[in-house]
């Protein structure tokens, strides 16, 4: 039989590893928390920065659509090298001798400067101008959208490396007590208490755990790689996430929340405006324009002292009557991408809507696997000392003990991994219903400002003046190398 001190050395490892690989035990002071990681996520993302990018190309087409209502100023150079020579034939009128020949060579330079205006085109250009701020505005949600991602991606990355890192704790600590139940095996084998399929039995056993702690290191150093792309750096150790975000009782409610403030739906309704004001743009370009022009040249010849200066100004009135069907054609493919976004509005409406159902689902549902597995844990703990202490006595076969330890292992790694699943349940609520953002997180670090870069441009300063100056050292300080 298993002597008393065996027993108790066998207890005390398996309470050691309760207290040790509970979820919310206690870390280091220097301990990384989830809010470092989505602060280190928001901070290192490429993809923010790819679609910060494809913001400023946004706001820099207002800039383009405005410049069409102002003045259009030009000028060219000309330098013309003529040559001219005539031989004489002579006649009884002629002046000049018969073979007289007569050559010319002047050289000439021009510069002209012409300046134009758009001065009425039935609101064409105002609608597209505002179609490009829809666009503008609608980009802006898409980065939003991007933001959610990255820190969902962050808190799921977070919570895998803690969930495997409390795996591979679990399967240690199984290779330990399988350790300690092939000596009792072997011990009890040498005194005829059992045969030697119970020690084979607890080999078998042995060499399984140590297979799955070997799979669930493997797993632990995926996740850590999972979480340098999720966050920009590799994990150190993780502290216990904090208490769960603060979400609504009620589905209806967060599905109404969700359906006014998420940014795919808005990305859509500023894409359906836009659609709509280009509609109107290309209407507005089967008709007339009306604009100023105005040129000054000035011509000089370098071989003789004659110049000439001339200018005009003017007002021009044109309308294309007929271009083998494009106008109209455009306007008719302008009107079914209006359509076609509108159809989507409502898509994404019931996606979106869909989405917060499935996140409160996988949220409840976790909460009861947290529930059901505690209750199993203790269930299953409970019933494998009382094996154990019957196996001492003879009542037991190791099988039976060996299937209570495992029982009891799948019990604690089914609450590690419900623990891990609640969280991200619970910020996926967050994000399904548009509130998983830096601010609305209050994280520390420097918001992006998606109106700062909008506002430097949307005039279209030149390169030379002060505008255009200070928005070359803004770009210089976002060029990525």
């Amino acid at each position: 039989m298993m002597n008393t001190g065996k027993m108790r050395s066998v207890r005390s490892i398996l309470a050691a590893s309760c207290v040790g690989l509970g979820l919310m035990a206690p870390m280091a002071a220097q301990s990384e928390t989830l809010a470092d990681a989505l602060v280190g996520a928001y901070n290192n993302s490429g993809l923010l920065d790819q679609n910060r990018a494809v913001l400023r190309a946004a706001d820099e087409d207002v800039a383009i659509a405005k410049s069409v209502l102002k003045p259009v100023l030009q000028w060219t150079g000309n330098l013309t090298k003529s040559y001219n020579q005539s031989v004489s034939g002579g006649t009884s009128t002629s002046t000049f001798p018969t073979g007289f020949r007569n050559s010319t060579n002047s050289l000439t330079t021009s510069v002209n400067l012409v300046a134009s205006l758009l001065v009425y085109d039935f609101g064409a250009s105002r609608y597209s101008i505002e179609a490009a701020k829809e666009t503008v505005l609608a980009t802006r949600e898409t980065l939003v959208s991007a933001e959610q991602q990255i820190l969902l991606r962050a808190v799921d990355a977070y919570m895998s490396v803690i969930q495997t890192q409390q795996l591979v704790s679990l399967r240690e600590n199984n290779v330990r007590v399988l350790t300690q139940e092939l000596r009792a095996a072997r011990d009890r084998f040498e005194v005829g208490e059992v045969t030697r399929t119970d020690v084979s039995l607890a080999e078998a056993e042995l060499a399984a755990a140590r297979s799955n702690l070997a799979g669930a290191q493997g797993d632990f150093i995926s996740a850590k790689a999972y979480y340098k792309v999720a966050v920009g750096t590799n994990p150190g150790r993780l502290s216990p996430p904090p208490r769960l975000p603060s979400l609504s009782n009620s589905i209806a409610t967060a599905k109404a929340l969700a359906v006014r403030q998420h940014p795919d739906i808005l990305t859509v309704q500023h894409q359906v405006a836009a659609a709509d004001l280009l509609v109107r743009s290309n209407e507005s370009s089967l008709k007339p324009r009306v604009s100023l022009q105005g040129s000054y040249g000035l011509t000089e010849t370098f071989s003789s002292e004659a110049s000439s200066r001339s200018g005009s100004v003017g007002v021009q009135v044109g309308q294309t009557i007929y271009q083998g069907g494009a106008l109209s054609a455009g306007v008719r493919k302008s009107q079914a991408q209006r359509d076609a976004q509108r159809g989507n509005l409502h898509v994404v409406a019931k996606d979106v809507e869909r989405a917060v159902s499935d996140a409160y689902a996988g949220l409840a549902s976790a909460r009861a696997q947290i529930e059901a597995s505690q209750r199993q844990v203790s269930a299953a703990q409970i019933a494998f000392d009382g094996i154990r202490e019957e196996a001492s006595l003879g009542a037991r076969t190791t099988l039976e003990v060996l299937d209570a330890e495992q029982s009891l292992l799948d019990a604690r790694s089914a609450r590690v991994s419900a623990q891990s699943q609640l969280y991200v349940a619970a910020y996926s609520v967050l994000a399904a219903t548009g509130q998983l953002t830096a601010q609305d997180l209050k994280l520390p670090v420097q918001i992006y400002d998606p109106s700062a870069y909008y506002n430097l441009v949307k005039d279209g300063p030149t390169k030379l003046s002060k505008e255009g100056k200070q928005l070359d050292r803004v770009l210089r300080a976002l060029q990525k190398d």
